[in-house]
């Protein structure tokens, strides 16, 4: 089981080593999501995210796009695992849980730490929460 700290870390990086390591087998926990980064302009960001979320004027029922940031991250994860409804895809995606913060079964144990980004324009994933 590995612990990983997505504090300042870009999503699409910590996605992409989170999918290779659940295809290998292992069990990942991924705390502090609320904290994790999208690299981008935070107007584009934004928008692009209310777009994905509004269906107005349309009788579209989906797809459903999350509102809680360990959902968002985990959303993005499953996008990195190849077809995660049946064979090694849905295996793999079993393995992965999310948090917010720091469970208290996590406090004091060792995390995998990834490469932090310098001097980029950001957003962190708890700007785009929506708690309705």
């Amino acid at each position: 089981m590995k612990i990983i700290d997505g504090q300042d870390i870009v999503m699409g990086r910590l996605a992409s080593f989170v999918a290779k390591e659940l295809l290998k087998g292992e069990e990942m926990n991924v705390i502090n999501c609320n904290k994790v980064i999208i690299s981008g302009s935070k107007k584009n960001i934004e928008a692009e995210f209310k777009e994905k979320r509004s269906k107005v004027g349309s009788s579209q029922k989906g797809p459903k796009h999350p509102r809680l940031s360990e959902k968002i991250v985990k959303r993005c994860i499953r996008g990195m695992l190849p077809n995660y409804r049946e064979g090694r895809g849905r295996i793999a995606w079993k393995r992965l849980k999310c948090y917010n913060e720091i469970p208290k079964e996590f406090e004091g144990k060792e995390t995998v730490k990834l490469e932090k980004q310098k001097k980029i324009k950001f957003v962190a994933v708890k700007h785009l929460q929506k708690n309705n």
